[in-house]
């Protein structure tokens, strides 16, 4: 008898060793995002080149062409939520150098999972400060107001709300690696 557990203990983990890079790249970011609430520029350059050098090396040309597609496809992802406000510059980039690394269809899984992630940092944020019941009621009173100006055929006056306390979405970036590691695509 062996004092360590077997891997069956573990459950069964898809062997995806192409992966162990890009998650501890990611996991750099997530640090860096939770120390000092940036993700710096050569960090995600740095992902980013390193990520197509990768699938050149790896794939060819082909390989080049679907890491182009990944980081297309990671930066735009987010970059509607950065330019209205709800991301940071250095997330966009972040995950467009995933991209780099990972293509276009690991990219938008890796996007599903940090989206998960990030809203249940989130929302463990908010029961932690002791904000969620109001975030709840602003919700709803936004929403009551959208639907009743809208059959008025008013335009919703702009939502007075505090500015909110962002979230380290680099963190949520490496929990979503971390979780494609362990649920594949």
């Amino acid at each position: 008898m062996t004092m360590y557990p077997s891997a069956e203990a573990f459950g069964r983990l898809p062997m995806q060793p192409y992966l162990i890079l890009p998650l501890a790249l990611a996991l750099w970011i997530g640090w860096r995002d939770l120390k000092t609430r940036r993700i710096p520029n050569y960090l995600t350059c740095g992902v980013a080149l390193s990520g197509l050098v990768f699938q050149l090396a790896h794939h060819g040309w082909g390989g080049l062409w679907a890491g182009s597609l990944g980081l297309l496809l990671g930066f735009g992802l987010l970059f509607l939520p950065y330019l209205v406000g709800g991301m940071g510059a250095g997330d966009v980039k972040a995950l467009a150098g995933l991209g780099a690394w990972l293509g276009p269809n690991l990219v938008l899984y890796l996007f599903v999972y940090m989206a998960i992630s990030g809203a249940l940092i989130a929302l463990g944020l908010l029961c932690w400060r002791g904000k969620l019941w109001s975030r709840i009621l602003q919700a709803r009173t936004s929403v009551v107001n959208w639907i009743i100006c809208r059959s008025h055929g008013l335009a919703p006056a702009a939502a007075s709300t505090p500015k909110s306390e962002s979230i380290p979405y680099g963190v949520a970036m490496a929990l979503g690696m971390l979780l494609l590691i362990i649920w594949g695509a």
